[in-house]
């Protein structure tokens, strides 16, 4: 019996309550956050059903207790979220884009610890407003714990005691051709499209517009990919972790060139004021994409490029790439917030308040969290 006490106080401790956890994203996050036999995963989103059959799921191949729960996370009950007894809350509903910061209210008032894999430039930036009431709470609220900003981050620490100055940083993902957004993420996506937005180019501040400014990468393997500008909140948040910055570039592409043109000339169309919800062509342009897949392959990319001045004086350029093959590419982006999840379940980070999630997990945590998937990641 008194081991048994034991198990059940340990398991109260290291409860995780994923929302979102049939998602995408999220049933990878709840995937292997499982593999520890000493946690406590619950399933949770609007769809019970579907809650429930991903739970039932999970359950058949891990040693962790599997549960499952409905919670929205934009209308969360502070009540039921408080019966489940988190240790921390993952938000992976996306997108943030248009979320509230109510699921990230209801785990401070639950005494949880909250993570979130939020891309929206506004929504990671503006997480500090919680900041006095996380502290109060004595938890940790980490906005953005996914391939932007936490891995990219990661990704230039790793590499910044190089450089006397870091002048730019170039970088950028692309998804496997057989990447399924699914439709909340291809609207999301189409939100930004052709609208115009801020970065930093030669030391300023300029406006450059959704999926234009088109360039290129070539990749091992997988050759070259085309790329276009992307909103996310590392334009607001480098600038100011990285003081030397003169230009900061964040670009995304489609794996199949056709598709990604296509979307190119969608944003010609809405800055031109031609198309002015371009969100409304979510579901055709999905279709079109699933169309398409099989000519995109199966591997998923991203690319860090950091130039400047080197502790020599000399000029120095640096490349990180990651390829993702056999499908592999979704398990990145959840990736961030497994490892900060975990270190918050082992008492790993003392940080509290909150905030964008920067400097809470490193390049080395990454790759070995990543190392049983295949996914391979180079600097050069």
């Amino acid at each position: 019996l008194s081991c048994g006490a034991y198990r059940l106080e340990e398991m109260l401790t290291r409860r995780v309550v994923i929302v979102g956890g049939y998602g995408t994203f999220g049933a990878r996050a709840a995937e292997r956050l499982a593999r520890d036999a000493t946690a406590a995963i619950v399933i949770a989103g609007r769809n019970g059903e579907n809650a429930a059959a991903a739970a039932a799921a999970l359950r058949a191949h891990t040693p962790a207790v599997i549960e499952h729960a409905v919670l929205d996370a934009e209308r969360p009950s502070h009540d039921a979220l408080r019966a489940l007894r988190p240790a921390v809350v993952l938000n992976a509903s996306g997108p943030f884009q248009s979320q509230s910061y109510a699921l990230a209210e209801a785990a401070i008032a639950a005494g949880a610890h909250y993570v979130d894999l939020a891309d929206g430039r506004a929504f990671v930036t503006g997480i500090t407003k919680l900041d006095a009431a996380a502290r109060a709470a004595d938890v940790l609220v980490a906005s953005g714990a996914s391939s932007v900003p936490a891995l990219a981050a990661a990704v230039i620490d790793s590499r910044l005691s190089d450089f006397a100055h870091l002048a730019g940083i170039d970088y950028g993902i692309v998804p496997a051709g057989d990447f399924d957004p699914g439709i909340a993420t291809t609207r999301s996506i189409l939100g930004y499209v052709g609208k115009p937005f801020t970065t930093l180019q030669d030391g300023k501040r300029v406006d450059v517009h959704g999926w234009l400014g088109v360039g290129s990468h070539v990749f091992p393997a997988i050759g070259r990919r085309w790329l276009g500008y992307c909103d996310v909140p590392d334009l607001d948040l480098f600038p100011a972790r990285y003081p030397s910055l003169e230009t900061l570039t964040f670009r995304a592409g489609l794996a199949v060139a056709q598709m990604h043109f296509g979307m190119w000339g969608l944003s010609w169309l809405v800055r031109a004021g031609l198309l002015r919800r371009p969100e409304r062509l979510a579901a055709p342009l999905l279709s079109m994409k699933r169309l398409f897949a099989g000519l995109g392959g199966s591997t998923g990319a991203m690319f860090v490029t950091l130039s400047g001045t080197g502790r020599d004086g000399k000029k120095l350029a640096s490349t990180w790439r990651l390829l993702a093959p056999n499908g592999r590419g979704p398990y990145v982006p959840p990736s961030p917030a497994v490892i900060i999840t975990r270190k918050l379940l082992d008492g790993a980070i003392g940080a509290r308040g909150a905030m964008p999630a920067l400097g809470l997990m490193t390049l080395d945590e990454f790759a070995a969290e990543t190392a049983d998937l295949g996914i391979s990641t180079a600097w050069q």
